[in-house]
């Protein structure tokens, strides 16, 4: 199937899904995931209806923002961000997902101000406390959400997670079912000059389950694109 076919299709699995949760489509935004693939493909999956897209490397992102590759969609930040990349991503993409450290915060908050922005963010949790997984653990939260509402040039827009790899369908829908809870505790706090909207959770293989959980935003790469090939930057 091509990239538009591919992308039709898993609107309409959102579509069904959204429905089946009392929602519509037009309340989950599709990310797709482009790591590895190239500016060509990004523009083509952008013609084809994608708004949004997620990079896991900066030096990927760098490449294709040079290129032009994501004109006319918004673009997030959904890898790991090490502390040394911090520049190079606050206000080059629209919303960094991958937040998890009172230092990462503190580095964010200082080249905004820099540049005069406001950064758009999510806080990511482990939400399986894998180890080799980035993101904070749930009892950790409350303190790196209440730090990230008080730094002035960044907005908290929510919650990001990984859940650990269904080995049989349904099988994580209890971990998206937290991260959801997390969500409403988040949104309840009602915390000063943010914008507590999206819990982005849901890949692949799992985006149904994350939709019928309470997920607004999925990253779907394999399902757009096939699978990963390596690339050199």
């Amino acid at each position: 199937m091509s990239i538009s076919e591919n992308i039709a299709a898993i609107q309409s699995e959102i579509a069904a899904a959204a429905h089946a949760s009392g929602r519509t489509a037009s309340d989950i935004l599709l990310v797709s995931a482009t790591k590895t693939q190239t500016a060509d493909t990004v523009r083509a999956a952008i013609a084809a209806g994608i708004t949004a897209c997620g990079e896991n490397r900066v030096q990927e992102l760098v490449e294709k923002k040079s290129q032009n590759a994501y004109e006319g969609a918004s673009v997030h930040f959904i890898g790991h961000l090490q502390r040394n990349k911090v520049r190079q991503v606050v206000g080059q993409v629209d919303l960094i997902e991958s937040v998890d450290s009172e230092v990462l915060l503190d580095l964010i908050e200082k080249q905004a101000a820099a540049l005069g922005i406001r950064q758009d963010i999510l806080l990511e949790v482990n939400i399986g406390r894998e180890p080799n997984k980035s993101g904070v653990f749930p009892e950790e939260l409350e303190a790196l959400s209440c730090k990230a509402s008080k730094l002035p040039h960044i907005r908290l827009c929510g919650l990001m997670a990984i859940p650990p790899i269904a080995s049989v369908p349904g099988e994580n829908r209890h971990f998206f079912r937290q991260m959801y809870q997390l969500f409403v505790d988040m949104r309840e706090k009602s915390y000063d000059n943010n914008d507590i909207q999206y819990l982005s959770m849901g890949m692949s293989g799992d985006f149904a389950d994350a939709i019928a959980e309470g997920a607004n935003i999925v990253r779907i790469g394999a399902a757009l694109f096939g699978p990963r090939m390596n690339r050199q930057i």
